[in-house]
Formats: C-alpha cells, sequence, structure tokens
C-alpha cells in the first residue's frame, strides 16, 4: 500500500483519544470525529478532550476535528473506529460516504448488537469491505497509560500484513511497542472474550474473593479463550502470546478495567441499569457476553465455558451472584 495513506479515528473517547495521541507521534495530519460538536469545539481552543484523557495535550495543528462522520471519512485512507459496539450501527447509519475502498481496522473489543457478528465481519457482511481492508488493534494496553506515556504493547491483526505494517508503524514509539498477526479472526474474538472474563474477575473481588481465586479464574478463562476461538476459527495459534493471555491479564487485573470495574459493582449488589448508570463508560463485555453465549450455543459440538456461562446467568437471567460464584468454584480447575 501506498505509504502516505491518510489517518482517521472514529470516536471520541478514552481508547479514540489515545489513539489520535499515538498517530500524532508519526503523523502530521489526522482526521478525528466524535460526535459530541462542544468536545470537538473544546479541543480545538483548549488542546484537550474535556471528557476523556483530559492530561494529554493536543498539537490541533495536525488534528483535523469534525462532527461530522462523513467529512472524516471522506477525506481519509485509513479509517479506526473506537466507538462502543452498541454505538457502531448508529454512527454508520449517518455515512452516505462509501468505504468499500476504505482500509477499517477496529479498535473496539465487541460485537455489533444489530447484526451479532464482530466488527470486522460486519463491515464485511453488511458494508462490502472485503477482509483483506479490514484490521484489528489490540493491547495489552490501557488508554490511561498511553496518556501517562508508559511503556505498552498494540498487536495489530490484518490478512494483508502490509497493511497491518503500516498501520504498526504509524502508532509506534519510544512507550508503544507494536507486533503484528495474520490471526484477525483470533484476535478479535479474545478481544471480545477477555471483557466478559474481566467481568467476571470485577464479580469475585466485589463478592470478596482474594487473589489466590483470581489466579485460578485467570488461568481458567485463558483455556476457555482457546476451547471458544478453537472453535471459531481452527488455525495453529499460541494462545499464550500478548494478543490473547496479555490482553486478558491487564484486563482482569487493572484498575483502569471498566469491565472490572462494572463487575465489580454487580458483585457487590448494584443491579446491572445501577452500576450502567453509574459508569461514565460502557463496558464492552456486558454485551459481548449475551453475544458469546448465544454463539456457543450454536456450535455443532459443545463447548465448555463455564465462566461465560456464570457472568451470563448473571447479567441477563438475573440470577444471584454469590451463588452462581459457589457453583463456579466447583467447575474450576
Amino acid at each position: 500500500m501506498e505509504k502516505n495513506g491518510k489517518f482517521a479515528v472514529i470516536g471520541g473517547g478514552s481508547w479514540a483519544t489515545a489513539i489520535v495521541k499515538m498517530l500524532c507521534v508519526n503523523q502530521d495530519s489526522i482526521g478525528w470525529y466524535m460526535r459530541n460538536s462542544d468536545a470537538v469545539g473544546y479541543i480545538n481552543i483548549q488542546k484537550h478532550n474535556p471528557n476523556y484523557l483530559s492530561s494529554v495535550t493536543f498539537d490541533t495543528d495536525k488534528l483535523k476535528l469534525t462532527d461530522d462522520i462523513n467529512v472524516a471519512v471522506r477525506e481519509a485512507d485509513i479509517l479506526i473506529f473506537a466507538v462502543p459496539s452498541a454505538f457502531l450501527g448508529s454512527e454508520l447509519k449517518k455515512l452516505n460516504v462509501g468505504i468499500q475502498e476504505k482500509i477499517i481496522f477496529s479498535a473496539i473489543k465487541g460485537i455489533v448488537p444489530e447484526s451479532g457478528m464482530i466488527v470486522g465481519k460486519h463491515f464485511n457482511t453488511e458494508y462490502g469491505v472485503p477482509f483483506e481492508n479490514i484490521g484489528v488493534i489490540t493491547g495489552p494496553c490501557h488508554a490511561e497509560e498511553v496518556a501517562l506515556e508508559r511503556l505498552s504493547y498494540l498487536t495489530i491483526a490484518c490478512a494483508d500484513t502490509e497493511k497491518a505494517e503500516y498501520v504498526a508503524e504509524n502508532l509506534r514509539s519510544q512507550y508503544i511497542n507494536t507486533r503484528v498477526t495474520e490471526d484477525i479472526i483470533g484476535a478479535e474474538y479474545a478481544a471480545m472474550l477477555k471483557n466478559i472474563y474481566a467481568i467476571a474477575a470485577g464479580i469475585a473481588h466485589g463478592l470478596r474473593y482474594g487473589d489466590n481465586f483470581q489466579a485460578v479464574l485467570m488461568s481458567n478463562a485463558i483455556r476457555e479463550m482457546k476451547r471458544f476461538t478453537k472453535r471459531i476459527h481452527k488455525i495453529d495459534r499460541n494462545i499464550n502470546n500478548s494478543a490473547y493471555l496479555g490482553d486478558l491479564l491487564v484486563t482482569g487485573y487493572s484498575t483502569f478495567s471498566r469491565n472490572r470495574m462494572f463487575g465489580n459493582m454487580i458483585g457487590k449488589g448494584y443491579t446491572v441499569k445501577s452500576a450502567q448508570m453509574e459508569m461514565s463508560m460502557v463496558a464492552e463485555g456486558y454485551y459481548a457476553a449475551k453475544s458469546a453465549y448465544e454463539i456457543k450455543s450454536k456450535f455443532k459440538k459443545k463447548a465448555r465455558t463455564p465462566i461465560i456461562d456464570a457472568v451470563y446467568a448473571i447479567l441477563y437471567e438475573g440470577k444471584n451472584a454469590k451463588q452462581v460464584f459457589l457453583e463456579l468454584t466447583e467447575e474450576l480447575d
């Protein structure tokens, strides 16, 4: 691909803000769409996002900020989507510009509710974007640590490794290391599943389980992830690599994890609705739990997924978290 491809980031949250910060190291002009017009005006004047990662200061001469998604899409070659999966459908409905010829990378860790598909498959099926033009950006990486410029790692997945290398090159810096993989399906499903497991870790913490149980939970979670992704897309992948195990651990243990925070509130007795209202950010694992449960229910050969089953039972069947986890402890090894 051409080495001067123009980037645009779609989203105004913490992860979108972190990605723009990373791109600013290597690009002189970055398109940035966010639906909040007040935030657009604020950043242009005050040079930082008022709502997310407000400590990050931008050189606004490098930014082409807009509250019109069509402006950002029209002027870019590479689109990086970083909006919550629950809102992706409504944002795409605003498009009157074709995206079939665009290169699309998803930084979304979830399932599109309207289609029940991972983001890459949604773009391919619903918008006709070729799979070779679709990629995924995963961790292990928290937006908050990018803001602090702490050493972080990203995995860039795409069937076309040249495109993956180009995106990786433009996200790389002194504090960002990047790796490239062709396992786009495994990476995207793993990014979705780890949020479910982070909710489980949060519930356990809220129920006052200690570090010993958390270690058992995470070791079982990576094996469950391996079984799930193997059913979805059977290739020779090392589930212990950073894109899988590393991303799971940082999301399951970190105090920055919104999914862990959401689970912690559930474990402490919050209802799902009250926990969602309390949080200012979307916990992707809530939607992922339903999608993963439905997907695995359609497997021709039954998959053993006790953690997914437990989280689904608590969030969607209204079962008591304490009782469900008592039963889960007997399922883990």
